[in-house]
């Protein structure tokens, strides 16, 4: 079972180079930026957001979904200079089944330099650890070739792929899903030791 104590206080968490905190409806001009770049948006499926208005919106939907229990949206900051550089959430979380899945974005003059997999470890150790997540769930286009290979290095397995499951900007799409469980992570947690 969740333990939803971490839906009365949000989890704020903090690593070397990071700071994870809540995202808020003043982040949406950086979510634009990220969310309407082209680079970004390749392989994400969705509309680009090419309005302040546009990321308030998918904002506004996120802290709803923190409120209903199905969803933790977290900013990436980076500590040393305190930009905005991402965003990181859990959502369709299943208490349940203690399961939910992943979904992330990072400003490509970040990329290359660990900051995803250090944000990774630190809200995996929290969400296996401290919100009793019992496994993670990720879907990514399979052309997706960074996503997929920080996926694995970070543990996960791939689990199945869906042939032309997705409809989008009018054709249909593929899917590969990956999943990472608790054990898993805890064993990789103590090789990296």
């Amino acid at each position: 079972m969740i333990n939803e104590i971490y839906f009365k206080n949000f989890p704020e968490l903090e690593s070397e180079r990071l700071s994870l905190r809540k995202l808020e409806l003043t982040d949406a001009p950086e979510v634009q930026v990220i969310r309407s770049d082209e680079k970004v948006m390749i392989y994400m499926d969705s509309e680009r957001q090419l309005t302040t208005q546009h990321s308030e919106k998918f904002i506004s939907v996120k802290l709803k979904m923190y409120e209903e229990r199905t969803g933790i949206f977290w900013a990436i900051i980076e500590k040393s200079t305190n930009k905005f550089m991402g965003d990181f959430a859990f959502f369709k979380i299943d208490g349940k089944n203690s399961r939910a899945e992943i979904g992330y974005t990072l400003k490509p003059e970040f990329w290359g330099n660990g900051f995803m997999q250090e944000a990774m470890f630190k809200i995996f150790d929290f969400g296996f650890n401290e919100l009793n997540l019992h496994s993670l769930e990720a879907n990514i286009n399979p052309e997706n070739k960074n996503s997929r290979a920080i996926l694995t290095k970070m543990g996960f397995q791939k689990e199945a792929y869906f042939r032309e499951n997705y409809y989008y900007n009018g054709e249909y799409l593929d899917s590969e899903i990956y999943s990472l469980l608790k054990s898993q992570f805890q064993k990789a947690e103590k090789n990296k030791e």
